[in-house]
C-alpha cells in the first residue's frame, strides 16, 4: 500500500478527519451570515481566522501570533514567533485551492534582501510581487509558503548573535519551527518542496539535506552551494558583509568545521532519495533580456544593470552548477540539470524555472 491509501480504518479515519475540517470551516462561513457555497470559494479573511484557530505550536514552542489576509488575491500574512530566534518572523501564505482538504506544501526561498528591504513584503522584490506565483498557483491544491527576512543570512543557523543580523536560526526557523505551524493552520500532509534562487539555493539543500523526509523535491535556481571553499567562503563574506553582518558569527574563522558541515556539496550523499532540480544561465543576453523583458519596463538602466550585473552573476552560477553537476554524478545521485543557453541573473527566467519546476514538484506535493 502506498501514502495514497485511503482503505481500511486509517483510510476511514483520515476522510473522517477531513470532513470535520470542513465541516468547521463551513461553520465559520455560517457565523458570518454568508451563504455557504463551498468551502473551495472561502473568503480569504475566513481561511486567515480558521487557519488562526487551528494553528499549534511546534515541539520547541515557536507559535502563530495572527494570521491576516492582506492580499494580493487570497495570500495571507502569517506571523510566527521563533523560539529559536526570539522574534516574529512575517511569512506570506498562498492557500490551497481548496482550504479545507489537506494540501501538500511549496516553500519559495527568497534571495539576498530576504525579499524586502522595507517593512511591507509587497514592496519589495520577492517570489510574490516578481513573478505571476500568486496567480499561477491560486487553483493549485498546496499551500505556497514564502518566509519573509533573513536578508545576507543564507538561511542557516549563526553560531553567535551578530549586531548587525540579530540572531539568526534561519535553517531551524525552515525545518523544524515552521513546517508544523503550517501543517496545522493549513491541513498540510507533510510533503513539501523546497526551492530557492540565488543566496537561497545553498539553503534549499541544506533544508532538504535536514529534513529529507518532509522536502521530495529541492529547486535551486541560479545559485552557487559550494560554501566552504576559498571562492565560496570569499562569496559568502561578501554578501554577508554588504548585508551588514560579520561572518565569523555565521560559521566562525576560515579553519571551523562548521564550514564544512554546512556546504551543501560537501554533503551531498545527504541528498540520495530527494528529487533534484538546478537550474541557470550562462550570463549571455537572452530572449527577456530587452527593453520589452519582464520587470525592465523600457528602462535602459534597469535593462544595462540587468546586462552586466545580472550577467556577471549568472556567469558565475553557470560554473558553479556545473561542479554541482559532477559531484552529484560522482555519487550517482540522479538530478536534473537545466543548463539555458543565454540568460541572466533576473527575474523574467526565475519565473520560468518556478514553472518547470513545478511540473515536476506536484506529484510529490499535491494529494
Amino acid at each position: 500500500m502506498g501514502d495514497s491509501d485511503d482503505t481500511g480504518a486509517n483510510g476511514d479515519k483520515t476522510v473522517v478527519h477531513s470532513m470535520m475540517r470542513r465541516l468547521a470551516l463551513a461553520v465559520a462561513l455560517a457565523a458570518t451570515g454568508l451563504p455557504v457555497v463551498a468551502t473551495a470559494q472561502a473568503a480569504p479573511d475566513l481561511v486567515a481566522a480558521h487557519a488562526m484557530s487551528a494553528a499549534l505550536p511546534a515541539p520547541n514552542g515557536s507559535f502563530a501570533v495572527s494570521a491576516a489576509a492582506n492580499g494580493p488575491g487570497k495570500v495571507i500574512d502569517l506571523t510566527v514567533h521563533s523560539a529559536a530566534m526570539n522574534r516574529p518572523v512575517t511569512v506570506a501564505v498562498i492557500p490551497a485551492a481548496d482550504p479545507a482538504a489537506p494540501a501538500g506544501s511549496l516553500y519559495l526561498i527568497n534571495g539576498v534582501d530576504g525579499g524586502t528591504d522595507t517593512p511591507d513584503w509587497r514592496e519589495g522584490s520577492n517570489w510574490f510581487t516578481k513573478t505571476d506565483a500568486v496567480k499561477f498557483f491560486s487553483t493549485t491544491q498546496a499551500n505556497v509558503v514564502m518566509p519573509i527576512g533573513g536578508a545576507g543570512t543564507f538561511y542557516t543557523d549563526w553560531q553567535a548573535d551578530d549586531p548587525g543580523t540579530g540572531r539568526n536560526r534561519w535553517l531551524t526557523f525552515l525545518t523544524t519551527e515552521l513546517p508544523p505551524i503550517i501543517d496545522s493552520a493549513f491541513h498540510g500532509t507533510g510533503r513539501d518542496a523546497v526551492a530557492g534562487l540565488s543566496m537561497a539555493s545553498a539553503a534549499v539543500f541544506r533544508m532538504a539535506q535536514e529534513a529529507p523526509q518532509r522536502f521530495r523535491m529541492v529547486g535551486s535556481f541560479s545559485g552557487c552551494i559550494q560554501t566552504s571553499n576559498p571562492a565560496g567562503q570569499a562569496m559568502v563574506a561578501s554578501i554577508v558583509t554588504a548585508r551588514r553582518g560579520n561572518p565569523l558569527n555565521m560559521w566562525g574563522p576560515p579553519t571551523d568545521p562548521a564550514w564544512t558541515t554546512n556546504d551543501a556539496a560537501l554533503n551531498a550523499e545527504k541528498l540520495r532519495g530527494v528529487q533534484v532540480y538546478v537550474t541557470t544561465g550562462n550570463g549571455l543576453p537572452g530572449p527577456l533580456d530587452t527593453l520589452n523583458g519582464p520587470g525592465v519596463k523600457s528602462s535602459p538602466m534597469k535593462l544595462l544593470d540587468q546586462l552586466i550585473i545580472g550577467g556577471v552573476l549568472d556567469g558565475i552560477t553557470v560554473v558553479c552548477t556545473a561542479l554541482l553537476r559532477d559531484r552529484l554524478a560522482a555519487l550517482d545521485i540522479p538530478a536534473t540539470f537545466d543548463f539555458r543557453p543565454a540568460g541572466t541573473h533576473s527575474w523574467g527566467y526565475w519565473e520560468q524555472d518556478m514553472h518547470t519546476y513545478w511540473e515536476r514538484a506536484a506529484a510529490l506535493v499535491v494529494p
